[in-house]
């Protein structure tokens, strides 16, 4: 990440690593934590809530910040605003206001990013780049979240070149739609194992990464890409 940073003239501390930690158990956690580890990234509210209550048990408000970047249910927008500090996969209209809403309630403040479906593949979340600048002035709207950012999943191959593109889209989208928020639009979110570098090297400042960290530790079962969402 620091290479890839200094390659594209960023300096490497604009870049976080969401380590991706829906493989693995609340020791391997622990033991990341201890390594330094600071955001940790869950694929399922369900899954992740045993372990954010356990590690939270043990570290207390020092703990991680816990990253939701799979694709959110409404039915379990509750628990997401109350177990995650950042969700990354807002994708429709009524996905965000009723997060806004669910937020008021709960006394909490979220950090969002719009997931764009870049490629327009029709297996991924995200919400079509036409309807993107909709998505974005909702956003910009909405009283008790904070919309910081998109985020975007390249379609999965062996060159990491071939995500540049979609990379670089990206990031265009995020200048363009900009100046809507007050405090523009800070972050992207973009990047995983097989192509994070280029990545750093596009404008990404979240990587989400989770087999470079565990191969040899997860599960062998898992599936390969560290950020696709499971089916529901």
């Amino acid at each position: 990440m620091e290479d890839a940073a200094r390659r594209a003239g960023r300096a490497p501390d604009e870049v976080r690593l969401v380590s991706v930690t829906k493989t693995v158990g609340e020791g391997i956690i622990r033991r990341l934590i201890d390594l330094g580890a600071t955001d940790l990234g869950e694929n399922r509210v369900a899954a992740a809530e045993p372990k954010i209550e356990k590690i939270e048990a043990l570290l207390g408000p020092g703990g991680p910040t816990w990253h939701l970047i799979g694709h959110l249910q409404s039915n379990k927008v509750r628990r997401a605003v109350r177990s995650f500090s950042w969700i990354h996969s807002v994708d429709s209209v009524g996905l965000l206001d009723r997060i806004d809403r669910v937020a008021a309630e709960e006394s909490r403040r979220p950090r969002l990013l719009l997931q764009v479906n870049v490629a327009g593949e029709a297996q991924k979340h995200g919400v079509d780049v036409d309807a993107l600048p909709e998505l974005a002035d909702r956003a910009a709207a909405a009283d008790a979240v904070e919309t910081v950012g998109l985020m975007a999943m390249a379609p999965f191959g062996d060159e990491p070149e071939a995500s540049r593109r979609w990379f670089a889209r990206l990031r265009e989208l995020r200048d363009r739609i900009a100046p809507r928020f007050d405090g523009g639009l800070p972050h992207l979110s973009m990047g995983m194992t097989n192509d994070f570098e280029v990545a750093v090297e596009e404008g990404a400042t979240l990587v989400r990464v989770g087999r470079a960290l565990f191969d040899g530790v997860e599960d062998e079962a898992a599936p390969p890409d560290d950020a696709r969402p499971e089916p529901a």
